[in-house]
């Protein structure tokens, strides 16, 4: 038997997944990515001697203000009141990159994971629009979910 994909109605056009029969549960989810660069670019960042100013703060709150927006930019995403969100950023000299985790927190109908993938995706992005000028070779890697709780599913932890 092949499971149906939820967003899809029985005339095969995308919807947004009904969720008014579902309980409210404590929802959470953690996601992680990283931002690849060089030596000497990451130096900066860390002594915050790139002209854009503070990326760190910056992609940080970047992350934060996107999880609140998810809605708006995936289109079946619904509109979430979103109880606490925890993006961090830790250098890491050993790997030539910026380590970037979300942790979206809910209670509701439906899941965080969106959100905690938007926000370290947006966060990413925010390093390298504020590194690009002086590290051409700038790379987003690994976005993924790593963990996440609440709902009928439970808890599923991937890493």
């Amino acid at each position: 038997m092949t499971e149906r994909l939820s967003h899809i109605d029985d005339a095969g056009r995308a919807r947004m997944v009904d969720v008014s029969a579902k309980a409210d549960t404590a929802r959470e989810a953690v996601a992680r990515g990283n931002v690849r660069m060089q030596p000497e670019t990451l130096a900066l960042v860390q002594s915050g001697g790139l002209p854009k100013g503070d990326v760190i703060a910056t992609a940080r709150l970047a992350g934060v203000m996107a999880a609140k927006r998810t809605h708006e930019l995936i289109p079946l995403c619904h509109p979430l009141l979103l109880t606490d969100i925890d993006v961090e950023i830790t250098p890491d000299e050993a790997a030539s990159s910026l380590e970037i985790s979300a942790t979206v927190r809910s209670t509701g109908k439906t899941g965080v994971e969106m959100e905690a993938m938007t926000a370290v995706s947006v966060a990413a992005l925010t390093v390298y629009d504020m590194c690009k000028a002086v590290d051409r070779g700038i790379r987003i890697e690994g976005v993924r979910l790593v963990r996440k709780s609440g709902g009928k599913s439970g808890e599923i932890v991937l890493e």
